[in-house]
This record gives C-alpha cells, sequence and structure tokens, in this order.
C-alpha cells in the first residue's frame, strides 16, 4: 500500500479573533477580502463585496451583509468586520493586520505553492461567517 503525502502544516489564525477593528471601517460597496489560507509565500481568500449592515449573530457584535460577485449557494453571507481586509484602497490598518498575518502564516505553512485553506471560518445554517475561535468562544 503506498504511503499517503505528507498532510500540508495548517497554521492557527491566531491574530484575527484579537484584531480591533470597528464597524465603521467599511461601508457598502466596499471590495473587501476574507483570508482563508496561505499558498506559497502569499494569503488567499475570498473577495467579496460589502452590501449593508447586518448584525452577526456568532459573536454578538455588528457585522456586515457581504455579497459573492461570483455568486453560487453562498452569494450573500454575513461577517464580523474584524475578518475583512480592504481591496479597493489603500488602508493603513488593513495593511499593517495583513502584513502581521502574512508574517505569523506564511513562515508556518508549507514552503510549497499548494493553496491551503487553513480551516479559520465556516459557515452557520444561517449563512454567518465565523472565525474559528469565536465560534469557540461562543458555544
Amino acid at each position: 500500500m503506498p504511503e499517503a503525502a505528507p498532510r500540508p502544516t495548517v497554521p492557527a489564525d491566531t491574530l484575527t479573533p484579537d484584531r480591533d477593528i470597528t464597524h465603521g471601517h467599511f461601508a457598502p460597496g466596499d471590495r473587501v477580502v476574507v483570508l482563508k489560507g496561505v499558498a506559497g509565500s502569499e494569503l488567499w481568500g475570498d473577495a467579496m463585496t460589502v452590501v449593508t449592515p447586518s448584525w452577526h449573530t456568532p459573536t454578538g457584535e455588528d457585522g456586515w451583509r457581504l455579497r459573492d460577485p461570483n455568486g453560487g449557494q453562498h452569494t450573500f453571507i454575513t461577517a464580523h468586520p474584524r475578518y475583512l481586509v480592504h481591496l479597493n484602497r489603500r488602508c493603513a490598518d488593513c495593511l499593517i493586520f495583513l502584513r502581521a498575518l502574512e508574517s505569523l502564516m506564511v513562515r508556518k505553512a508549507n514552503a510549497d505553492n499548494t493553496a491551503v485553506d487553513c480551516g479559520w471560518y465556516s459557515l452557520t445554517a444561517l449563512d454567518q461567517l465565523v472565525h474559528a475561535a469565536d465560534a469557540s468562544r461562543h458555544k
């Protein structure tokens, strides 16, 4: 029986749950990314558009309704603002967070270019995106 390929290293995201970003940092029409994993020396994620304010039930805080421009089964989801990074403008807060997350995550991940979904997020039955750390805090 052939030996199974080694499983990629999946780093834990310890920064996002403690990110201090306010609801007002994002606005309808903003293009954002939800960072989901590592590919080689870069982070990758799902690009979305901020649509409207929406209560984020898993954290009990103000969130945002997001639209996936590619559509699909989960075209609209709700996310907490600390999960989001601006794509459509150079935002100092988002760039600092992105660089810190890259520094922490990329050095822990595999050196090859395989895209690894690190499992930092899941969707609830109500299409609310929840970070693994937030899910465990609010059970």
